[in-house]
């Protein structure tokens, strides 16, 4: 390699390595790193490329299942849904970029994700989000949600991808760091699909899609793998910028490429760039790589071979093709009016070697960059301390039973969603079968007529009070949301976000989380195909929430049967099925408006009775016996009710609520409670604990618990106190 002057340990500590790894780097190099080695060494070896503080906690999570057509290693899992169809389906996050610059950071959240799909062959057919923020009485807050629910709408909205459901919460401890995780779907034939080795020797690398520019240099280890602290807005220009137009071409480009069989291999360029895609590719294929970075398309001039092996412009991917396939896969390149350039070769040599004017300015053995990164064990401490402070109340704990409810029901973590996914598209490509606001699970038709249902869910306050209980909770919420529409999980993904895994506190939350949702997927057999791991959600107030985020994907044999949330037949009982336990309000939405410090833990559940409640409440709605479902989540039983209302338009007689149910315990939140309507006789049939307690009808919601004096609310009541987060997006 040509004389240059060569980058000091405080280079390495600047990049993010330690001293220690530095040394390693030296070690596995037989000599001190170039600056082209030690950046792409920087970013290999984050956080967020590595996983190097949770990979040996993942591997004890379930991955493998009768509908698994992919597990984890890909860009993305896959589950067999119907005939020879597969669903490819991956969350990740992009909660630092977009804490800097919420708009683009939410944006390429979306672009990268969808890429994750594609890159397998598949075509994407829905989006769902999951966010967090502060408070909305935050003004900080208010601005993130505003730009990033802006910056998921021109992404998701301008490529053609449906944005089907997901969720927002607000919380204190995400003020600092909002949350913006991203989860995409896309359906392929079995023999579409396609992997991301690179092999056979002197195939050659195409990078088509986008030129490579500066924007998004380090930011798999500038943003995604450090705590963030009082200089965040010196980090914007380590946040990616997209183009929703120039993706679509590039996935039309790399879909036309696969149907016509020119692509031995297939991969994204994400996180890292130009970099992890290609060191990615030789591990998986046991080969090695030499790229020539004069021949790179760019976008700006005099970059350095680190900037352009390092950044992380976005629409940008490499596949492995025969050489005598070059030209055809360029024209089709031209085609789409996408750049196309061979920039490497497939070689023996397990090195990643990067060339530039003919001279070789750096040279890494591949397993050094990609396999040998140092795994570091967790030192877990569940604290003795709290961790977080108690929320402030905003509701006396005498408040009546009215006031209560129509608190709650306005409250920002319950408040209607309807003015946020406003902004989306949610029926194009036309297989939307139940939207947002219509049942408890996204449901999209297949074309034999059967139907995929999604959901993602986590309540990072439960997971606060018990992250092992809170996690298996998340788990259990989705499969709800799942029965609820008649739809039988077939995988999970998720999105581990939690704050600085170095700290015992931290390390005790991720080791808990884990535990649980590996025990939930396993009950469930809803093994976890895929997913991302954020860490250091932390700043100068403390973490975050610990947020394992859970996305799961089910089947449903008939789109026109799949279940809706809201009341629709008059004369219909309504019925609390499946709790086998009190709900507590510990940890609940109306301890938070009370201002309740958090509990040390959460009871703990029966996961054998949550499956068999599960399946009764799935084949109830398949088969017709009831005409609504909703499972019982934020707020308690009364909220349930309330939006089966909303939901439905027609109000409930309520006032016949048995007198073993305590008037505040209707409040009290726990996993694995339903609220079914239908005829009386077929919801007695179920083989669940049961109590009918109501009749579905008029223009109002009427209540009487323990034999008491009945309360009333109108429906336009109800929906005027559920709307209350309308104002944030006038």
């Amino acid at each position: 390699m040509p004389d240059a002057t060569l980058p000091t340990v405080e280079d390495a500590v600047a990049l993010g390595l330690t001293r220690d790894e530095y040394a390693l780097v030296c070690e596995k190099l037989g000599r001190a790193p170039a600056q082209v080695e030690l950046a792409m060494f920087s970013l290999m070896w984050s956080e967020h490329c590595s996983y190097k503080h949770s990979k040996r906690l993942l591997g004890s999570l379930p991955t493998e299942g009768a509908a698994v057509f992919m597990g984890p290693g890909e860009n993305a899992g896959a589950v067999r849904v119907s005939g020879d169809l597969v669903c490819a389906f991956k969350v990740e996050s992009h909660n630092h970029p977009s804490a800097v610059e919420p708009f683009q950071g939410a944006a390429t959240g979306v672009g990268g994700i969808l890429r994750d799909i594609f890159a397998l062959g598949a075509r994407p057919v829905a989006v769902l989000d999951s966010l967090r923020f502060g408070e909305p009485t935050s003004e900080r807050s208010r601005y993130l949600l505003d730009r990033a629910v802006a910056g998921i709408g021109h992404y998701g909205n301008s490529i053609g991808v449906p944005t089907i459901g997901g969720e927002v919460y607000f919380e204190g401890p995400y003020e600092t760091n909002c949350l913006v995780n991203a989860m995409a779907m896309g359906l392929a034939t079995e023999a579409a699909m396609i992997k991301s080795a690179a092999v056979g020797l002197g195939n050659k690398l195409v990078l088509f899609g986008a030129s490579t520019g500066r924007d998004g240099i380090g930011g798999a280890s500038v943003l995604a793998s450090a705590e963030f602290g009082e200089d965040d807005a010196d980090k914007r220009p380590s946040v990616q910028v997209g183009d929703p137009f120039e993706e679509k071409k590039l996935l039309e480009c790399s879909l036309e490429l696969l149907r016509l069989g020119l692509l031995v291999s297939l991969q994204d360029c994400g996180a890292a760039g130009l970099t992890s895609a290609a060191s990615e590719m030789a591990s998986k294929g046991e080969v090695g790589l030499e790229i020539d970075l004069d021949v790179v398309p760019l976008r700006e001039e005099g970059m350095e071979p680190f900037e352009i092996m390092v950044s992380e412009s976005q629409e940008r991917m490499l596949c492995v093709c025969t050489p005598e396939r070059v030209a055809e896969v360029v024209a089709v390149c031209e085609k789409w009016e996408v750049h196309g350039t061979a920039i490497g070769t497939v070689i023996e040599d397990r090195v990643m070697r990067v060339v530039q004017h003919g001279a070789v300015v750096g040279e890494m053995p591949v397993e050094a960059l990609v396999d040998d990164c140092p795994m570091y064990d967790l030192h877990p401490e569940k604290p003795t301390t709290p961790l977080y402070p108690a929320p402030e109340g905003s509701l006396a704990a005498d408040a009546p039973l009215r006031d209560t409810l129509l608190a709650l029901l306005g409250s920002p973590n319950i408040a209607s969603r309807l003015p946020l996914f406003q902004q989306y598209d949610w029926i194009v490509q036309s297989r939307t079968v139940r939207r947002p606001g219509q049942a408890d699970a996204a449901v999209l038709q297949l074309p034999d007529g059967s139907a995929l249902a999604a959901s993602i869910d986590c309540n990072g306050r439960r997971v606060a009070c018990d992250p092992y209980v809170g996690t298996v909770e998340a788990a259990l919420e989705c499969a709800a949301n799942l029965a609820c529409v008649g739809a039988k999980p077939l995988g999970t993904t998720n999105n581990l976000n939690f704050g600085n895994p170095e700290r015992p506190e931290v390390a005790w939350q991720l080791t808990e989380a884990v535990r649980g949702l590996g025990d939930a997927c396993r009950a469930l057999e809803a093994p976890i195909v895929g997913g991302n791991v954020s860490l250091y959600n932390q700043g100068v107030d403390g973490p975050i929430y610990p947020t394992p985020v859970v996305g799961m994907v089910g089947e449903l044999p008939r789109a026109d049967a799949a279940g809706r949330m809201g009341f629709l037949v008059e004369g219909d009982v309504v019925a609390l099925a499946g709790w086998n336990a009190t709900p507590v309000l510990e940890g609940s939405e109306l301890a938070k408006l009370r201002g309740d410090a958090l509990p040390d833990g959460l009871p703990g559940y029966d996961l054998a009775h949550e499956v068999h409640v599960l399946d009764v409440v799935r084949e109830a709605v398949r088969s017709g016996a009831v005409s609504s479902a909703h499972d019982i989540a934020e707020g308690g039983l009364l909220v349930a009710i309330a939006e089966c209302c909303l939901a439905g338009g027609l109000g409930a007689d309520m006032t016949e609520i048995p007198a073993s149910i305590d008037p505040l315990m209707v409040f009290g939140e726990r996993k694995g409670g339903f609220v079914l309507s239908g005829p009386r006789a077929a919801l007695e049939a179920l083989d669940v604990p049961l109590d009918v307690f109501g009749t579905v009808g008029g223009d109002a919601l009427r209540v009487g618990v323990a034999g008491g004096e009945a309360v009333s609310w109108t429906l336009e009541e109800l929906a005027h106190a559920h709307a209350a987060l309308g104002p944030l997006f006038p």
